[in-house]
């Protein structure tokens, strides 16, 4: 079924965030989006409802909690306010915000477990295998290969045995890929969906789906020994929040219209054991799951120990939320990976905010004011169209519906780009019909045409740029002299020149003052240097030194060189050293054998920077032993000052296969 074939109700959720850390732009990223696609469809007159919220069970809650001696439920309303604090700071719409811990979603998710174990989709049997404890997850063998570790997250996995309930995953392959096959838009992106449709038909496992090992969590309904499955709570959120399974509740309107968006890292949780547990219950599987991609940064992992982690907050301190909002949905297509770049976001606000839309505004109302007292022409002038008026309201027009289609699609960065091309030809339109030389003919029926043409414009691109930059487009209608909200009026006729009553325009701040690259400079240089500062305490209070050492070592021979045998290595372990708090044990593939090395590098990385990245190593190093730890060569690195206490690793790109040479 797609998007069209649906009645006009709109249910999105976004995933619910886990609160063992701080809010970040990937959460950002999805809340941003999900608002802009929930306000849409507020504009067009969809029954519509977004939710949102926290997920606040589990072991690394518990375990988090118990370092920092507080109980979950204090670790976990201390974050959630966090949250709380961002969206609002975010202008985010959202209808509802669901936490796990509320007494009505753990009335729901029992009373899923209850009604699963009563029709034999939820059985009791002993579960052995590799446990991802940051996932908390089980793998088969099949998915883990020789390192033992997590496919997903690449940390060291636990063989663990215990009693456990399963859910019949199995029993509904044949039913999930019959669902998809007739509904290929319900998975999104298609490398997504193909993705998944691959994973269904390798084979479904039964599902362990409670814990006997853990307390932080749901009890089983009936026997509390054992705990829900954090997943299986999770998941249930999206309809325990709209009153299921009341008679009359929200959720009768709501759950034919459901849509999910995820990050690309929990689709197979939502593509394939959420539905398959809502068929078993007698309950339609999502309309749609989207997958966007992951934020890098400047082409780099986000990590702390890098001091590269986007704080949303500091964004919006610095730029202004609708700047930021435009930024991450503007800059990357849609379920696709993007990168993050201060220069960038800078350069958007630069070109398009302040030069495009900005710009178009300005010079629009300030010929209103000169030429016209600021009093807007009538729409009698329509009927003395030219074809360079009629062509720009044609794409004014049109722009709605592509825009429409485009988020129907879950692309809102198509839809901006639609916006912007009308923009672009709205400053173009001034730059052919040259208002300003019409004005020195005053009165002027044509220069009336040309700026009520322009305002209609701007009307349109207020409505239309409120799903994603709200402060905006309220600012830019106030400024077009009309009240009330700029999306009152989209839908379900928008009407170019359907305004008749007089108004007056009234010109106020820029939208966006451009930003002086070279001043912005020095102020993220600054904030760069106190964050890694910050990172680096040893190195606080030092001066960087004017320049590294220049003595160079004694000169070689080629052949020197030569004796050397660096190679491309894929790290695929880490794991600390007792006793030593600056040494890592690297466990390494090198394509045609596996190595262990032991570097000092712990101050510098967490063992999520590492795993996966491929680096250089010096194979031929004489073995040496490191608290009774054999390390077999070394790996290369860069100092970013002279004492060695910031490094980067010496890698190369995913294209160089382990082994490969360096010569």
């Amino acid at each position: 079924m797609s998007e069209k074939d649906n009645e006009r109700g709109f249910y999105l959720t976004t995933p619910i965030y886990y609160v063992n850390d701080v809010p970040h732009i990937g959460h950002a990223y999805t809340t941003i989006a999900c608002d802009a696609l929930a306000r849409w469809h507020r504009a067009r007159g969809d029954e519509t409802r977004f939710l949102t919220g926290t997920d606040e069970h589990g072991q690394k809650i518990q375990q988090a909690a118990e370092k920092r001696g507080m109980t979950p439920i204090q670790l976990c309303d201390e974050v959630v306010t966090n949250y709380k604090k961002l969206w609002e700071r975010l202008d985010i719409s959202n209808d509802d915000f669901i936490r796990t811990t509320e007494e009505r979603h753990i009335k729901v998710t029992q009373y899923f477990f209850k009604k699963l174990i009563e029709s034999g989709d939820i059985y009791m049997g002993t579960y052995e295998g590799w446990y991802c404890l940051p996932c908390e997850t089980y793998f088969p063998d099949a998915q883990i290969g020789d390192g033992k570790v997590c496919p997903d997250c690449k940390q060291p996995l636990t063989r663990m045995s215990e009693e456990s309930y399963f859910f019949r995953l199995s029993k509904y392959q044949d039913a999930l890929i019959e669902h998809y096959e007739a509904h290929p838009d319900a998975i999104m992106p298609r490398a997504r969906y193909n993705e998944v449709m691959s994973f269904i038909r390798s084979g479904l496992q039964d599902l362990s789906v409670s814990r006997t090992t853990l307390k932080w969590g749901i009890p089983v309904p009936g026997n509390d020994r054992h705990t829900v499955y954090v997943w299986l709570d999770a998941l249930i959120n999206y309809i325990s929040a709209v009153g299921y399974p009341e008679k009359g509740g929200k959720w009768e309107v709501c759950w034919p219209h459901v849509r999910h968006m995820v990050g690309k890292d929990i689709i197979r949780f939502h593509s394939v054991i959420w539905p398959a547990v809502l068929m078993a219950m007698g309950l339609n599987p999502p309309v749609r799951v989207f997958a966007h991609g992951w934020w890098t940064v400047e082409g780099d992992k986000m990590s702390k120990s890098k001091g590269n982690v986007v704080n949303p907050f500091e964004m919006v301190d610095i730029y202004g939320a609708d700047a930021f909002r435009y930024f991450v949905l503007r800059e990357v297509s849609f379920g696709n990976d993007g990168d993050f770049s201060e220069l960038a976001l800078v350069n958007r606000i630069n070109s398009d905010l302040a030069n495009d839309m900005g710009n178009l505004l300005n010079r629009t109302l300030q010929m209103i004011e000169k030429y016209r007292n600021g009093k807007l022409p009538p729409v009698s002038v329509f009927s003395r169209s030219r074809d360079i008026d009629t062509v720009l309201r044609d794409l004014a027009v049109s722009t709605l519906s592509d825009m429409d289609a485009r988020m129907d699609d879950f692309s809102p960065d198509g839809a901006l780009k639609a916006l912007w091309a009308l923009i672009g030809a709205g400053n173009k339109y001034i730059d052919e019909t040259q208002p300003w030389k019409l004005g020195k003919d005053d009165p002027d029926e044509r220069l009336d045409l040309v700026l009520r043409t322009l305002w209609e414009v701007l009307r349109l691109v207020a409505m239309l740029v409120h799903p994603f930059m709200p402060n905006t487009a309220v600012r830019i209608q106030a400024q077009l002299g009309l009240e009330g909200s700029p999306s009152d009026g989209l839908y379900p006729d928008w009407g170019w020149g359907k305004l008749t009553a007089d108004v007056t325009v009234k010109k106020g701040e820029v939208l966006f003052p451009r930003i002086d690259i070279p001043k912005w400079k020095e102020g993220y240089d600054a904030r760069m240097k106190a964050r890694l500062t910050a990172l680096a305490p040893a190195s606080a209070g030092k001066e960087p030194p004017a320049s590294f050492d220049a003595e160079h070592k004694p000169q070689i021979e080629i052949d020197d060189f030569k004796k050397l045998e660096i190679r491309v290595a894929k790290i695929e372990r880490v794991e600390t050293v007792e006793k030593a708090k600056k040494l890592y044990k690297l466990s390494l593939d090198l394509g045609f054998e596996r190595r262990v090395i032991v570097s000092s590098i712990r101050e510098f990385f967490t063992p999520e920077d590492l795993i996966g990245k491929k680096i250089l190593v010096l194979c031929n190093l004489k073995p040496a032993k490191f608290r009774g730890i054999e390390s077999e060569g070394m790996l290369l690195a860069a100092e970013a000052d002279d004492g060695g206490e910031i490094i980067s690793l010496a890698t190369v790109d995913d294209s160089f296969p382990p082994g490969a040479p360096v010569h």
